[in-house]
């Protein structure tokens, strides 16, 4: 059976595969195979990022980061499913960060 990329994917399909890929990662974690589990968490995110409405991810705004409280990320631009940027505080290097991991700073967003 050929694997669909998740860009082909409808909703359904994607929600299904973010189930199952989390199963396989909470089943991983039981057994302690540590980079497995890193492996099926990412491809989770990666498939959640394809949930994510583009547009609700604007350029020069501050998101928070899913998963690192107290941790900001402000947007320079998009590529594909990626949000390009900096996290606020540390070394001003840039990085991409998928799109699903980022949460509005302002309420009601």
């Amino acid at each position: 059976m050929m694997e669909k990329n998740y860009g082909a994917m409808t909703e359904h399909e994607l929600r299904e595969e973010i189930a199952q890929l989390k199963e396989k990662a909470r089943k991983a974690e039981q057994l302690g195979i540590v980079n497995e589990y890193a492996v099926y968490e990412r491809k989770a995110l990666m498939a959640a990022a394809y949930l994510v409405d583009l547009d609700t991810i604007v350029p020069g705004e501050m998101y928070k980061i899913d998963g690192s409280p107290g941790e900001y990320f402000k947007v320079e631009y998009l590529k594909g499913r990626f949000a390009w940027g900096y996290r606020l505080g540390g070394e001003r290097y840039e990085e991409a960060l998928p799109v699903s991991i980022l949460a509005p700073v302002k309420a009601g967003k």
